[in-house]
């Protein structure tokens, strides 16, 4: 039985220049390591200005899911040979300094990071979920069980005060700018 993406990704509907569907899923799963290891770090550096407090049990939640998205896509890497991403130096400390940075703004701005990474998340598993054809149907229901797991910490962040953190527009356009950058590199480089 020949593997195929979703229809429009087969050989007669790339362009020169596009992946194939090898590259296609070794992109896909290389990307996708890399988001939940940035989200692990996300939430470790708010936890590390905000543990002790009320926030801390919601945010251990939310890297308690993560990790256990980190750790299957560990083994989709080992499982496929991939490598990961080259700038995961970069993402350990990006992602860090950033969870760490909106939680020295405060836990509504804590909150407002991860309901701006989850909404440009959910636009990219979303996007993946549709690109795979049934013979990556595992793959297709991971990121979509996934997917649903990132649209609850998002409700949670909306539920916790995000929406009242300073500069609210500003400070989730920024993240969002750079969550969809780190997304095209990790997925290239």
């Amino acid at each position: 039985m020949k593997k195929t993406l979703h229809p429009k990704n087969t050989a007669e509907d790339r362009l020169p220049g596009d992946p194939d569907r090898d590259q296609t899923i070794a992109r896909i799963v290389r990307v996708d390591h890399a988001g939940e290891y940035g989200a692990k770090r996300i939430y470790e550096g708010q936890l590390a200005v905000l543990k002790g407090t009320d926030a801390e049990p919601v945010l251990r939640e939310m890297l308690d899911q993560e990790l256990a998205h980190l750790d299957r896509f560990d083994q989709e890497l080992s499982d496929r040979q991939i490598r990961p991403t080259a700038l995961q130096p970069l993402w350990h400390i990006a992602g860090f300094a950033l969870g760490a940075g909106t939680a020295l703004l405060g836990r509504e701005a804590a909150m407002a990071c991860t309901v701006a990474v989850e909404e440009v998340i959910d636009e990219h598993y979303a996007a993946q979920a549709e690109q795979l054809g049934d013979d990556e149907s595992e793959l297709r229901d991971t990121i979509e069980e996934f997917r649903a797991d990132e649209q609850h910490h998002r409700a949670v962040g909306l539920a916790e005060g995000a929406e009242d953190a300073p500069a609210y527009p500003l400070l989730t356009g920024v993240i969002k700018t750079g969550s969809r950058l780190a997304i095209w590199l990790s997925t290239r480089v």
